[in-house]
């Protein structure tokens, strides 16, 4: 081989090492950027009680904890699950982990009915101090309407403002809800309430019975599926209670005695579920919830549905089949 044509041999060749180097490197901080990112990230699933005074980053900003990454419209699955029901869907799911989120007509609107229960209470132990939480709340047979089986045993001597919050959560009894909506100043405060979380899309108009009619069209006590779930982790995940009072509400939901055959029905074994129902006219059935699953950060999710006809029952397994499409699009 030539002088020439040796040097100019060597010299290539020591580029390509050079080069080959260059991509070994760069590869192995991939590697460890991703191994380091994936601790990060990871957390333990804590009991209800814990998971109550541990805070989400995000406090009352509505943002996630972990930054998003990928949001999953599993359009064929849930659209096969309307036609199936004969319902209309709206489903949000969020990781509040990997910030990865699952939506299916997240920000169409449908009455809220009973989950602003939780939303309701949730600001009465934001706002309200020890003593108010203990003051006994006075009533009458008058007061009562459909479905209050707590409250109605209670009728002579009054419950406290916990114990009221308590039955409206735990047990959805609604003239807990109206007792809670006038310890607050009426629906209006509540819906101003929630404006101070972001949240400008829940409308809260009506008392109990009528803010379960949910009319077609009629956008009085409705939110939507990405509206419910983000004021919902601000409460029970965010800084906008103090770890006790966070506590109070979490216990709540996860003791809820409504929500067995909903979200509940399609977790794993071994998860945690706190959740609020609703039901309605024209087949409107929802559950919204916080699912704590092990080893890793929590989950909040809204599932909303209705079936059109003012009459028709809901399609109770729909939130279950819902729910479980979600966890599989969350990588569960």
């Amino acid at each position: 081989m030539a002088r020439g044509s040796l040097t100019a041999w060597i010299i290539a060749d020591r580029l390509a090492a050079m080069r080959r180097f260059t991509v070994a490197v760069a590869a192995w901080l991939g590697l460890a950027a991703t191994t380091l990112a994936g601790c990060s990230s990871a957390s333990h699933a804590p009991s209800a009680g814990a998971a109550a005074t541990s805070s989400s980053t995000s406090g009352a900003t509505n943002t996630p904890s972990g930054s998003p990454t990928t949001t999953t419209t599993d359009t064929a699955a849930f659209t096969a699950l309307q036609s199936r029901y004969h319902a209309q869907l709206g489903l949000y799911a969020l990781d509040t982990g990997s910030g990865r989120t699952v939506a299916f007509q997240a920000d169409q609107r449908f009455a809220s009915c009973s989950t602003i229960k939780a939303l309701a209470a949730a600001e009465l132990l934001h706002r309200e101090t020890d003593a108010q939480l203990n003051q006994t709340i006075t009533y009458s047979a008058a007061d009562l309407v459909d479905y209050s089986p707590v409250t109605s045993q209670h009728v002579a001597g009054g419950m406290s403002l916990t114990a009221v919050m308590t039955a409206a959560v735990e047990v959805s009894d609604n003239a807990a809800l109206n007792l809670m909506l006038n310890q607050l100043g009426g629906p209006p405060a509540l819906q101003s309430a929630l404006r101070g979380l972001n949240d400008p899309t829940t409308n809260a108009d009506r008392t109990e019975p009528t803010v379960n009619s949910a009319v077609p069209g009629d956008v009085r006590d409705t939110s939507t599926p990405r509206a419910l779930a983000e004021d919902l982790r601000a409460y029970a995940l965010g800084d906008v209670l103090t770890p006790q009072r966070r506590a109070m509400l979490t216990g709540w939901l996860t003791a809820n005695t409504t929500g067995g055959p909903y979200i509940r029905a399609a977790v794993p074994p071994g998860w945690t579920v706190g959740d609020k129902t609703g039901n309605g006219d024209y087949g409107t059935r929802n559950d919204i919830a916080v699912l704590w699953p092990p080893h890793r950060a929590p989950i909040v999710i809204a599932v909303l549905s209705n079936r059109g006809a003012k009459d028709a029952s809901s399609g109770d397994a729909l939130i279950a089949d819902a729910t479980r499409v979600a966890l599989q699009g969350l990588g569960t």
